[in-house]
């Protein structure tokens, strides 16, 4: 096995055991095994940050052929965008980390495990981020040390790999007097597979959300487009206490991502000079106040 391209696969009493990939003799030949009902993930994109490792869970099921102990069968699955299995394989194919198969009986085992995703060995590009198509690679061993059949096994599936996102948000002035202008600005980055660090999302549209103070739902305000640099700012009035962030969706390339939500405190403004401070009054509310505060300026 080629150091970098091979799956360490884990075994458990009364299970199948799929060992570990290794590259088909150029004469393959039909196993008889068959690979199905693929899910990776969850069927959920698989997003990867620039250093963080992933492991991306992975369900199938694989039948084989009559006259074979189990210990003679093996399957690896694997993830590629190259033209054919074998290139992608041999050039920047994702792994199965492992790999674990229970029979049922009938030559038949349900099985389950997770890829690997090392974003600084197994993605060097920015093309890594599409459609990857799931292959398999199905042997038949005749002996321990011979192989009686070997082929890869293609389209049983695809998994969607993304790039990671993040974005910031910032509003200020805080705290804010109420019905003032608030500016909110951030940024939008995503990774970079060459650098292995976040870069900005230029041109992306984001929106700019706001929570009331004490409440769960976000509302969109506006939308606005990000800088080529990945850079956003806006200008809104604040009326009530809050958080403000910015949020944007996934696309066939990049991840979602949304800002911690910055909190924004917006009070009523205090006096103009020369206006006596009115004390607290039951009932009287902010509206009426600011009209009292005016008819008791000092003469």
């Amino acid at each position: 096995m080629r150091a970098g391209r091979s799956t360490t696969v884990a075994a458990v009493a009364g299970a199948l055991a799929l060992t570990a990939f290794a590259a088909p003799a150029a004469e393959a030949a039909d196993t008889g095994i068959t690979v199905s009902g693929v899910v990776v993930n969850g069927g959920r994109p698989i997003v990867v940050g620039t250093t963080k490792e992933v492991y991306p869970g992975l369900r199938f099921r694989v039948t084989w052929p009559a006259g074979h102990p189990l210990d003679d069968v093996d399957a690896s699955l694997f993830l590629y965008h190259g033209t054919t299995a074998a290139q992608g394989a041999d050039h920047g194919g994702i792994y199965c980390n492992s790999i674990t198969c229970y029979e049922d009986g009938s030559r038949a085992a349900d099985c389950e495990g997770e890829f690997h995703v090392d974003p600084r060995y197994r993605l060097d590009s920015d093309g890594d981020a599409t459609t990857r198509k799931v292959a398999s690679h199905a042997m038949v061993r005749a002996s321990e040390d011979r192989v009686r059949s070997e082929e890869y096994l293609t389209g049983p599936g695809t998994a969607q790999v993304e790039r990671a996102a993040k974005a910031t948000a910032d509003a200020s002035p805080e705290p804010v007097a109420k019905g003032k202008k608030l500016t909110v600005t951030g940024r939008l980055t995503r990774a970079d597979r060459v650098r292995h660090a976040y870069v900005g999302h230029g041109g992306k549209a984001a929106k700019l959300q706001f929570r009331k103070a004490g409440t769960s739902t976000c509302s969109t305000v506006r939308i606005v487009n990000a800088d080529s640099a990945g850079h956003l700012r806006t200008t809104v009035t604040a009326n009530a206490d809050g958080y403000w962030r910015w949020t944007f969706g996934e696309t066939a390339t990049t991840g979602g991502a949304s800002a911690a939500g910055d909190y924004v405190d917006a009070r009523w403004p205090p006096p103009g000079p020369g206006v006596a401070e009115e004390p607290y009054r039951p009932g009287v509310t902010p509206t009426n106040l600011r009209k009292c505060r005016v008819r008791w300026a000092w003469s």
